[in-house]
């Protein structure tokens, strides 16, 4: 009979368990906000507000291959000088992540989980901006992987002309 020189199953590593992992774990609206200073007078006016749309995009380990990624989105409607209203809102994820290069994590925090994250904020921003009394907010589709590369210019610009100060995984732009 032949010698087995196998090591027994259960102390090799797995294939699957090397396979790399990305999924998600919970979506959920982690703060929501809104300001209408101006009303009632402001249902008065015949004038189409002006809207102003804010974006952050931030991430984090929360654990060992558990991360959250966060899109802010603030949009401050006004006519005239009067700020109709002011709505924020954050939108969050939990993203398991495991067996892949650190190289990689950040980009995923950056632009694949915002991409999977942002369509429940806009539902959400549309929904109480309607419950507020106004035509619903419907916030444009956005490219975060421009988004992701805008923020990293900024920070090799920020690295060439004094110390870095911005936070890892955090961007944001004005509409």
């Amino acid at each position: 009979m032949p010698e087995d020189n196998q090591q027994p199953v259960e102390n090799q590593p797995s294939a699957e368990s090397q396979q790399p992992v990305f999924q998600i774990q919970r979506v959920y609206l982690k703060d929501m906000s809104l300001e209408q200073p101006n009303s009632p007078q402001v249902f008065l006016e015949q004038e189409i507000p002006e809207i102003e749309i804010a974006v952050n995009v931030g991430g984090q380990q929360l654990i060992e291959g558990l991360f959250e990624s966060t899109i802010t989105v603030t949009v401050t409607a006004k006519v005239k000088d009067k700020v109709a209203f002011l709505v924020e809102g954050k939108q969050a994820g939990i993203f398991e992540m495991r067996n892949i290069p650190q190289e990689q994590i950040d980009p995923l925090l950056g632009i694949a989980c915002p991409n999977v994250i942002y369509p429940y904020l806009r539902a959400n921003i549309a929904d109480i901006v309607s419950r507020a009394g106004f035509p619903p907010v419907h916030l444009a589709e956005l490219n975060f992987e421009a988004f992701y590369q805008q923020r990293l210019q900024g920070l090799a610009e920020q690295q060439k002309n004094g110390p870095l100060t911005a936070t890892p995984g955090a961007s944001s732009t004005a509409h």
